[in-house]
C-alpha cells in the first residue's frame, strides 16, 4: 500500500485547509486510516481517524474544527481543516492499517504534508 498526502501550505490563523491522501496498492486490505502529526521537537500525535464503517475519532484539539472523511470509490483520505491556529502547524502524515482494531498499530504511513499556519 502506497499513500501519497497533498493539501498542506501556507494559511493564516483562522483559514482552511483541506488534505488529502491518495491510496494505492492492495488497498483492499485497509479497514482503518487516520491523520497525525508532528511539530518540531514533538511526538507524533493522532488528529483524527476512521474505520472502515466511518466511525471517527478526533483528538480534543481538534474537535469542531477538523473533519475527517474517506471516498471509498477514489480511494482517498481527507481532512477538512477550519479555523486553524498557529498550534496547528506541523507536518501531516496519513496513515492506514489492516488490522487496527486488534492491535492499535498502523502497517502505512505517508511522506507527510506540512501546514503552516501565521498568526
Amino acid at each position: 500500500v502506497q499513500l501519497v498526502e497533498s493539501g498542506g501550505g501556507l494559511v493564516q490563523a483562522g483559514g482552511s485547509l483541506k488534505l488529502s491522501c491518495a491510496a494505492s496498492g492492495s488497498i483492499f486490505s485497509i479497514n482503518a486510516m487516520g491523520w497525525y502529526r508532528q511539530a518540531p521537537g514533538k511526538e507524533r500525535d493522532v488528529v483524527a481517524r476512521i474505520s472502515l464503517g466511518s466511525s471517527t475519532y478526533y483528538a480534543d484539539s481538534v474537535k469542531g474544527r477538523f473533519t475527517i472523511s474517506r471516498d471509498n470509490a477514489k480511494n482517498t483520505l481527507y481532512l477538512q481543516m477550519n479555523n486553524l491556529k498557529p498550534e496547528d502547524t506541523a507536518m501531516y502524515y496519513c496513515a492506514a492499517g489492516v488490522d487496527y482494531d486488534r492491535t492499535g498499530e498502523y502497517d502505512y504511513w505517508g511522506q507527510g504534508t506540512q501546514v503552516t499556519v501565521s498568526s
